[in-house]
């Protein structure tokens, strides 16, 4: 009660309610309170472009409209996952001696840990966008619908991406920052240096080879390629037709944006500063 008055005094309260959970008790002390979202203008922001992965929990990119790049982060948490693993591993071998209706409890248990990591992963992430002072972070929008198959299978089952989503867009909400989300397609597939296609290394998945020979990490490359892929569509969208098919005409690249990559943002960007001029 001491932490709802020092915090929460004078804002909109609702009836408390009461949960139960985990054989106890709790009450739900629920507020309401309204925030300004940030109205700055495409050319004048500043995002935090978000790339989830399993390897990598998240590499966030803090980008300008004209691809600017002013901070980079690797979110990990390997401790976590690897006290998951253990007690999945537990889990395994309990299965193969016992009947798999007595492991009801300790599948609880790597439930919890699992939603654990995705509360410090989201966490992390909007902490790190509210100290660049970032005014939008933006997501891929994760779609894996049918079966899964492979070697990764069941860690893509514990994949926490939309939960991970969700808790930053409130957290970010809460703090002024506004959510976006763009077409997932061919993000990490693409150099973000327009090269082409990249070939993942076999033995660390995280890195990945240039068709110009360079190697880099997969996931800081697909987040620049997010980062571009919003701004090219936040600066064209608002502008008259004609005014975008001249710019189209000049970067092919952009009419197709499933396809566009870090460089194609450098090359429009400084193709409407020559208009300008």
């Amino acid at each position: 009660m001491e932490y709802l008055r020092k915090n929460w005094i004078g804002k909109k309260a609702s009836a408390p309610t009461l949960e139960k959970r985990h054989r106890k008790y709790f009450l739900r002390f629920s507020y309401t309170e309204d925030v300004i979202l940030t109205k700055a203008a495409v050319k004048e922001q500043i995002i935090c472009s978000v790339d989830l992965g399993i390897n990598t929990d998240a590499v966030c990119t803090i980008m300008r409209s004209d691809g600017t790049v002013l901070g980079r982060k690797f979110i990990d948490f390997p401790s976590e996952k690897d006290r998951m693993y253990r007690v999945l591993g537990r889990i395994r071998r309990f299965q193969r001696e016992h009947e798999s209706v007595q492991t009801k409890s300790r599948w609880a248990y790597a439930k919890r840990l699992n939603i654990e990591l995705g509360r410090k992963i989201a966490g992390a992430v909007t902490k790190y966008a509210k100290e660049k002072h970032a005014d939008v972070i933006v997501f891929e929008h994760l779609e894996t619908k049918g079966k899964i198959s492979g070697r990764k299978k069941q860690k893509l089952h514990l994949w926490k991406k939309r939960d991970i989503q969700k808790r930053c867009e409130h957290q970010a909400h809460r703090n002024g920052m506004r959510i976006s989300r763009i077409c997932a397609w061919n993000t990490s597939r693409l150099a973000y240096d327009g090269t082409g296609a990249v070939a993942r290394d076999q033995k660390n998945h995280s890195l990945c080879v240039f068709q110009t020979g360079k190697r880099y990490n997969c996931d800081l490359s697909a987040s620049y390629n997010i980062g571009a892929r919003y701004f090219i569509r936040e600066l064209l969208k608002p502008l008259p037709v004609t005014e975008r098919s001249l710019l189209e005409a000049k970067v092919p690249a952009v009419k197709r944006r499933t396809s566009c990559v870090y460089a194609d943002l450098r090359k429009l960007s400084s193709e409407m500063n020559l208009r300008v001029a």
